[in-house]
């Protein structure tokens, strides 16, 4: 295994550690459950943007970052040998998959929550 991806692996390490660190607060303290469901009635915290949509954010930009510098790299000559090519295209896999599995649940989310508060509204009008 290269030295590359280790750092890869190591960085990766990090950001999940600061995801997690923000994640599990916020769930906490603006998620309502009840018998262990979410009430999306009461919740109102996914028909909003949050921190952790800003924190995804970032997390796309860097991906694209990485991205992009793995480009560069490989139109200059480089190889799966250099170290940075390890590194670029790491992070670039593996946040690309996360990011799309957030966008999907983030997405699913919103429409359970949209549906339960239209649901409110038309049994409040009947």
């Amino acid at each position: 295994m290269g030295t590359g991806i280790i750092i890869s692996f190591i960085v990766s390490g990090i950001w999940l550690l600061l995801i997690l660190a923000i994640m599990i607060p916020f769930h906490r303290k603006h998620v309502i459950k009840e018998n262990g469901k979410i009430n999306y009635k009461k919740t109102t915290v996914y028909l909003r943007w949050n921190v952790f949509d800003t924190l995804t954010m970032v997390l796309a930009v860097y991906t694209v970052l990485c991205a992009q510098i793995l480009f560069f790299l490989l139109a200059d000559g480089e190889t799966g040998n250099n170290n940075w090519v390890q590194f670029f295209s790491n992070q670039t896999q593996g946040w690309v998959l996360i990011c799309i599995i957030y966008l999907v649940s983030r997405v699913s989310l919103t429409i359970k929550s949209a549906k339960a508060h239209l649901e409110d509204l038309t049994d409040e009008e009947q």
